[in-house]
Order: C-alpha cells, then structure tokens, then sequence
C-alpha cells in the first residue's frame, strides 16, 4: 500500500473520530440545555440540531469512503498475491523477519 494512500486512509479515520467527538459534544450541550427557555437558547438548540444533522451525514460519508478505499486495498492485495504468489511470500518473510529484529533489540 502506498504511503499516499495509507495517508488518506489516516486523514479519514481521524475525519471520523474528529465527527463522532463534535456529535457527543453537541449532544451532551443540548442535553445540559434542555431546562432552559426562551428565544435565544431555542434558536441556539436549532442550529445545534442542524449542524448535528450535517455532521451524521458527512460522518455516513467519511465512513463509506473509507469502507470503499479499504476494500479497495484489500483487492489489490489479494490480486497481486494472485498474480505473484512468490513475491508476496517473500515480502511477508522480509517484513517478518525485519519486525522480529526489532522486537529482539527491546
């Protein structure tokens, strides 16, 4: 995988945490505020639902881009191990063999 892709992989998966964080967020201010009356605090509570709407559904966005992008990975993976089954083991056993150092130096 490419690091360009692996990047926005990345970007996206904090996207979503950054979206589920604004919605607690905004949840739990509209939760401390429902005792609360009067014209300011009502239009206040409106646009907070709004932007909560608009932040579900860039999150349903972001989650579905990601899902597609890591399928996506997942079949060029599973293509080029296909196609060169040896190059891949090969690879594996490199990238075995290179983290089994590392963990021995610890």
């Amino acid at each position: 995988m490419s690091n360009a892709f692996q990047s926005a992989i990345d970007t996206q998966e904090q996207l979503v945490s950054d979206i589920k964080s604004v919605i607690s967020e905004a949840e739990e201010m509209l939760s401390d505020t429902a005792d609360q009356s009067g014209d300011k605090i009502s239009q206040l509570r409106a646009r907070v639902k709004a932007r909560l709407s608009d932040a579900r559904e860039r999150l349903v966005d972001a989650e579905a881009a990601l899902r597609h992008h890591t399928k996506k990975a997942a079949r060029a993976t599973d293509d080029y191990v296909h196609e060169s089954p040896w190059t891949a083991v090969g690879v594996a056993a490199c990238v075995g063999l290179l983290v089994g150092l590392i963990i021995g130096r610890r």
